[in-house]
């Protein structure tokens, strides 16, 4: 958690003008990594944009990553050793690929983390992005409308 809280600690400094997008925002994280990290998180959410054309980028809670469509899909946090994936409705996917090895024991969220070195298997994460979404789609639909 140390490495995180460093890497805030910098974000909040350099890069939070409230004038910068989301985007933006990520763009700088990634350039700010400067290592396996900012890669790392590069190509996840360029994964996640192919996967899903129509996603939403946010930065939330002072400084992650979160990627949405029809809810949150997922986060991006980055630590000292890894970079993190965190599926908000997680527990609710199913993982064919086995893709998830983190935050198992939660009733909702699961995770990703991604260490130095690790392989992406990209067409099992797409297929994640996508059923994630297609969950979030399905569940707003079921929400009953007010009037």
């Amino acid at each position: 958690m140390k490495g995180a809280t460093a890497t805030m600690e910098t974000m909040k400094s350099s890069s939070t003008d409230s004038q910068a997008s989301p985007a933006q925002l990520i763009d700088a994280r990634i350039s700010e990594l400067g290592d396996w990290r900012g890669e790392t998180l590069a190509r996840v959410r360029s994964l996640i944009k192919q996967a899903e054309p129509g996603v939403v980028e946010e930065w939330k809670w002072r400084g992650v990553p979160v990627w949405e469509l029809g809810g949150i899909i997922c986060t991006g946090e980055t630590y000292k050793n890894a970079v993190k994936l965190t599926f908000a409705k997680g527990a609710s996917l199913e993982d064919p690929s086995g893709l998830f090895n983190s935050s198992l024991d939660g009733n909702t969220r699961r995770a990703i983390d991604f260490h130095e070195g690790d392989k992406i298997d990209e067409e099992a994460l797409k297929a994640l992005i996508r059923a994630a979404a297609a969950l979030n789609s399905a569940r707003s639909q079921k929400k009953p409308k007010s009037a």
